[in-house]
């Protein structure tokens, strides 16, 4: 994987950023900073405007209000919050890592041993468990070496075991390559440990900090309740 390249300039820079539709503000000026090796997670509701977000960072919505600037020339890898496959579509992991773009199958059985699934290349997608289908999602990803690792909602249909696994695995991939990751998420307590930092949206950024900081703000008390962080972070993971 390529990483930042010795370059510290920030990936993303979004300010006062703002989606309206159906004549309400769906976003509304919210402020937001990627850099290299950092983890940053989004958290909130649903319907708090996370994926929006993630997408106006990334430039596949135009914000109505605000503007973002991006490092020239950055490669993302994208993790979408849905991604389903035919069940009547005979379809491999190998074939799923090829669909939209073409790779060698040196870098397709690096990303694949990274996350953990190499042996799982010959397999039916369809016959993959949730974390399973996760890791393989993000393998395609890696595979476009990316600078910024975008992942929406990441541990869909995954038990809490194999969700703090993944975590771990992420915050690895973070620590050996140096991208930046923007992780959009409903789960609180183990994701929230993961990160550098937290934006917490419920339309509008309600505050902003390290996970310490977020878990004890009075929005966040207010929504979620007072809830301890798991006790694992990022630096305990293993990948």
């Amino acid at each position: 994987m390529s990483g930042t390249g010795g370059n510290t300039a920030p990936l993303v820079k979004g300010r006062d950023l703002s989606v309206r539709r159906q004549g309400r503000w769906i976003l509304e000026g919210v402020d937001i900073d990627i850099s290299p090796g950092e983890i940053v997670t989004i958290i909130g509701p649903n319907g708090a405007g996370k994926s929006t977000l993630a997408k106006v960072a990334l430039g596949l919505i135009a914000p109505d209000r605000g503007a973002v600037e991006r490092r020239g020339g950055l490669s993302v890898g994208y993790v979408p919050q849905r991604v389903s496959v035919d069940a009547s579509l005979p379809m491999t992991v190998e074939r799923l890592m090829r669909l939209t773009r073409p790779a060698k199958p040196q870098a397709i059985e690096a990303a694949l041993a990274e996350t953990g699934v190499a042996h799982l290349a010959k397999a039916p997608v369809q016959r993959l468990s949730g974390g399973e289908f996760q890791r393989v999602l993000l393998a395609r990803a890696l595979v476009a070496q990316p600078q910024l690792l975008v992942l929406d909602e990441p541990v869909q249909n995954v038990d809490v075991a194999g969700a703090e696994a993944l975590y771990g695995l992420i915050a690895g991939i973070r620590d050996r390559h140096g991208c930046g990751v923007l992780l959009i998420s409903h789960d609180l307590n183990v994701v929230m440990a993961t990160a550098d930092k937290v934006l917490f949206l419920h339309n509008h950024l309600c505050c902003a900090g390290t996970p310490e900081e977020v878990a004890n703000h009075h929005h966040y008390i207010s929504l979620f309740g007072p809830r301890p962080l798991h006790p694992h972070s990022a630096g305990q993971s293993a990948a």
